[in-house]
């Protein structure tokens, strides 16, 4: 058992149970969609057995210095059925929400239901593209890069505020600047040919201190969409919580190259994309959002091979792809999430502050495929949870892709089994699933 002193507030959990509920709270709330009644997605989550859910808080729309009026916010989609079968992206569209007065009931409806809540933004991600105009989008891209850190950490700030304000602030688990910072807009930072993390660490220690500051009695941090081994010097000194994301790929990593799926030279689509599309797919060429949107897929930072391969994969070929190759990767995923987990941990350790996965753990696949909601993806991260509670995680998700706006969350079982023994072994200081 690995044994860190790290000091959480006490009214926080021993364990972080976390499902990742991202920006689809407020993208998908008409009639029928999984965030129309928050109060029964809360209960659900709680049935399940989770106590923390990890969410895109629009702050800076909902709180930053840009003066636009936030009272009646139209969510669409990426246009027609364009990113109906991709992940996050098959939202209905045509909700209009008074956006303060939803985070508001959001977190009283996760006070009522005693969750907790890891506050992130995905504005210099995707978020934007989901406003039926490109105001948000506009706004966020005006900021020049060296003040895009600053600019996030005044309206997280401010939010923090309003939530103190209504007496919900000890919903916040703790607050993250932005999900993902090596990964975003706010890479831009870094001058032609400079590395992302050394640019990217005095604006980030600069935004955490700005918040620790003004809320010092919040946990405040960064989000990284990996676990950067070469480049562990270079993250903030004053990150209050290791947040890092552990997705593996592998097996994953070899069928998106080979599906062209990584960059986009070469010719497409591939063989093997050919090969995974439905019978009906239509060419390539002719895949693309209604000209009027097409700001959207520069808002959403996915590449258009991505949505063609995902929104038009046969479910079937593309697990049996993926089943067929797994035995030559198995060894070799579990070896990464031994090592990137455990120099997690160290570095965590060594500043003695607790550390989370926040998302995994296969990694992107398309909506209906069942491969990381099946017995191997469930093996991998039963592996993972057990790997996290033995090295003394404070936090970490079950699969990023359990949750109420995909099809794992309806195995009830599997979630409610993995929770409690996570929380189990947390009251008894033991690990939670058994290695295998």
């Amino acid at each position: 058992m690995h044994t860190s002193h790290y000091q959480i507030p006490e009214h926080l959990p021993q364990r972080l149970t976390i499902s990742l509920w991202d920006f689809s709270w407020y993208t998908m709330t008409m009639p029928g969609e999984p965030f129309a009644d928050l109060d029964r997605a809360f209960a659900e989550a709680v049935e399940r057995g989770y106590n923390t859910v990890r969410i895109c808080a629009m702050p800076y729309l909902l709180f930053g210095d840009h003066g636009r009026d936030t009272s009646a916010l139209t969510f669409s989609n990426l246009g027609g059925t364009f990113g109906q079968r991709t992940r996050w992206y098959n939202t209905r569209g045509g909700a209009t929400l008074n956006g303060r007065e939803h985070f508001l009931r959001f977190f009283e409806a996760a006070k009522r239901h005693n969750v907790f809540v890891i506050l992130s933004s995905w504005e210099y991600q995707q978020s934007p593209s989901f406003l039926s105009t490109s105001d948000w989008y506009q706004d966020l891209m005006a900021i020049a890069p060296q003040e895009r850190f600053k600019a996030l950490a005044r309206a997280m700030g401010r939010m923090i505020t309003f939530l103190k304000e209504h007496q919900l602030d000890d919903r916040i688990a703790y607050a993250e600047l932005h999900n993902e910072v090596e990964l975003t807009k706010l890479r831009e930072v870094a001058q032609p040919g400079e590395d992302t993390f050394a640019a990217e660490k005095p604006y980030l220690e600069q935004a955490v201190s700005l918040l620790r500051d003004e809320h010092p009695d919040i946990l405040m941090t960064v989000c990284y969409g990996g676990v950067p081994l070469t480049h562990m010097h270079d993250l903030p000194q004053n990150m209050q919580v290791a947040h890092f994301h552990l997705y593996i790929y592998g097996v994953l990593e070899q069928l998106f190259q080979e599906a062209g799926l990584r960059g986009n030279e070469g010719p497409f689509p591939t063989e093997l994309a050919r090969e995974i599309l439905r019978k009906d797919a239509p060419p390539f060429e002719t895949w693309a959002p209604p000209s009027e949107e097409a700001w959207k897929t520069e808002a959403t930072g996915v590449s258009r091979r991505l949505f063609y391969i995902h929104d038009w994969a046969d479910p079937d070929k593309w697990d049996l792809w993926l089943y067929d190759h797994y035995g030559d990767y198995r060894v070799a995923m579990r070896q990464v999430i031994d090592l990137r987990l455990q120099a997690l941990a160290a570095w965590a350790e060594q500043r003695n502050i607790p550390a989370v996965i926040g998302e995994g753990y296969v990694g992107y696949t398309p909506l209906l495929t069942n491969f990381e909601e099946g017995p191997v993806g469930k093996d991998i991260a039963e592996y993972a949870v057990a790997a996290c509670q033995r090295l003394n995680f404070w936090g970490y998700i079950l699969c990023s892709n359990a949750a109420p706006h995909h099809p794992f969350w309806h195995d009830v079982a599997w979630q409610q089994r993995v929770n409690a023994q996570i929380l189990g072994a947390a009251a008894r200081n033991e690990p939670a699933v058994d290695e295998r």
